[in-house]
């Protein structure tokens, strides 16, 4: 508004000057200098009038807009205090879950040292050929406890007999055998679980798949099972670990075929759990099968008792019988002729006794 008052006295003063200029400067400068001042008081009656309206004008919106602004700065006020405490409760709640997680990463930054020297203390040991015998016999020991098995009820332990010393020795119905191994080889399944390259990785399994198959014919020609006639005709070959057991399926499936037909049977921790149930089934079934084979004899010998018992009893019945004739009889017809000739035999008494009494009576008189 400022500006345009501005412009306006500028452009009525240019217009005075212009008509001096037209008048061919002809007036005389106090004429012109009058004219001027005259115009721009006019122009500055007329501006400071704009500027007092417009000023007023400004008062007055720039006090509802000061309430109004109040008003949001109040507003607004509470919310940076409510957006100040959650903040603030973020920050609280952030420090305690860091805490939370960096104890936690500690945690399982120490589990992880744990476990890396557990793995390399294992790894350490599986490289012993001992090493790995006894802890295939230690994870056998753990599957045939948790089955409930028993050594030297259901089972034995490195006992010697004609073709070797088998690990374990399962006792079956009808005096039967089944004999285990627990011995596996790991020299190059572990190399290979430590190669970086492809190609050393293909190496290491190739070697370790050739010195399965080496101990499966090695295994086979011990013959626990030829010409023995109390032995299953199969071995059991125990992994004592279920990713070994997995690897040797993914790479070469043969090598389980192989293996049976050299009357061999891959078992892994689980798969021994389930063969084992299969025995322990067995063995109940054999027992149950003899009980009721013993049951069906005692049934058959009671049959023949029974019969006996029942061809007696008639017998016995039949004589009852012509033993109750014969006592009807006695107690009827014989008991009624004795009875009769009783009868006789005291009519002749008394007849005999009155002839006595008589002859008496006689000799009184006679006396």
């Amino acid at each position: 508004m400022v500006g345009i008052i501005v412009g306006a006295a500028v452009a009525a003063v240019a217009a005075v000057a212009g008509v001096a200029i037209v008048r061919g400067r002809r007036t005389a400068a106090d004429t012109v200098s009058v004219e001027m001042r005259r115009a721009v008081e006019e122009l500055m009656t007329t501006g400071k009038a704009l500027m007092d309206a417009e000023r007023e004008l400004a008062n007055k919106e720039l006090e509802g807009r000061s309430g109004v602004i109040g008003e949001q700065l109040a507003a607004l006020s509470g919310e940076l205090h409510r957006v100040t405490s959650l903040v603030g409760e973020l920050e609280a709640d952030r420090a305690e879950k860091f805490g939370e997680l960096s104890g936690a990463l500690e945690a399982q930054r120490q589990n992880m040292a744990i476990l890396a020297e557990t793995t390399q203390g294992l790894r350490q040991a599986l490289s012993s050929t001992k090493a790995r015998g006894q802890w295939g016999e230690r994870m056998a020991d753990d599957v045939l406890r948790l089955h409930g098995f028993r050594e030297g009820l259901n089972y034995r332990k490195q006992k010697a007999i004609e073709a070797g010393v088998p690990d374990f020795t399962f006792f079956l119905p009808d005096g039967l055998v089944l004999h285990m191994d627990v011995k596996f080889p790991l020299d190059n399944y572990l190399r290979y679980l430590e190669c970086d390259s492809e190609i050393e990785q293909r190496r290491a399994r190739d070697d370790f798949l050739r010195d399965v198959r080496t101990h499966v014919k090695t295994l086979a020609a011990r013959g626990y099972c030829d010409g023995v006639d109390d032995t299953v005709d199969c071995v059991l070959l125990f992994i004592p670990n279920e990713a070994l057991y997995s690897f040797i399926h993914e790479q070469d499936r043969t090598i389980l075929d192989d293996a049976l037909g050299q009357k061999l049977v891959f078992c892994s921790p689980l798969t021994l759990y389930a063969v084992l149930a299969v025995v322990r089934q067995a063995v109940d079934n054999f027992r149950v099968e003899r009980t009721s084979n013993e049951i069906l004899g005692r049934l058959s010998a009671f049959a023949k008792q029974w019969n006996l018992f029942v061809e007696k009893m008639e017998k016995l019945d039949r004589s009852l019988t012509t033993a109750r004739r014969d006592f009807d009889e006695l107690t009827t017809t014989r008991r009624r002729g004795v009875e009769r000739e009783l009868d006789k035999i005291e009519d002749l008494r008394q007849a005999r006794d009155l002839d006595a009494g008589d002859g008496e009576a006689t000799l009184a008189l006679e006396a």
